[in-house]
């Protein structure tokens, strides 16, 4: 692929995942490739349908939730909480609540390739699983904390809001995470 086109199709992902965090998975994909700066027929060029961007949001997803465990991984041996306040952090900026909408409406959709969204994640939930065993075994958060759990709590915290909440409470979903992380480590 040339690299002009790789970096369209990669900006039709990145509008893709604001879009779906700002007004759901069902929007409509002629909203996605105008936030993408690109014509309906050049999204549907590299995404021939929904599912399939929908297929490479969530890659693109879980590759930086890799990337953010990874770090945390590093981290965890200099200061374990400073490592998890800094994942935590970095999975709510991702938007995940997004996602799971766009994720819930292919397998409402009673998509066959639905299930197949879920083993892509799977790498993600190992990485993580493996890293809060790490923390836990450093006391920097409790034992009872799953990976599964904690991706759909950071999901939950970042769900879509429609507009007036959005502009009535911006920073509701910070405080959401900071009581989320305070009760992971007692």
């Amino acid at each position: 692929m040339r690299a002009d086109a790789a970096r369209r199709r990669q900006g039709i992902i990145r509008a893709a995942k604001h879009v779906f965090a700002e007004r759901g998975g069902d929007v409509a994909l002629e909203v996605v490739a105008a936030a993408g700066g690109v014509g309906i027929a050049t999204l549907y060029r590299n995404f021939p349908s929904r599912y399939d961007l929908v297929y490479a949001v969530v890659e693109d997803t879980v590759e930086r939730i890799l990337d953010a465990v990874t770090a945390a991984r590093g981290a965890a041996g200099q200061d374990p909480a400073a490592a998890w306040a800094d994942l935590l952090a970095r999975l709510v900026d991702m938007e995940l609540g997004a996602l799971i909408d766009a994720i819930g409406l292919q397998a409402r959709s009673g998509s066959k390739d639905a299930s197949a969204l879920g083993h892509l994640q799977q790498p993600a939930l190992d990485a993580l699983d493996e890293l809060l065993s790490v923390l836990k075994d450093a006391d920097a958060i409790r034992q009872d904390i799953k990976a599964l759990e904690v991706l759909v709590a950071v999901a939950t915290i970042t769900r879509p809001q429609v507009a007036p909440i959005r502009e009535a409470a911006p920073g509701v979903h910070r405080q959401l995470a900071d009581a989320y992380l305070a009760w992971s480590r007692s």
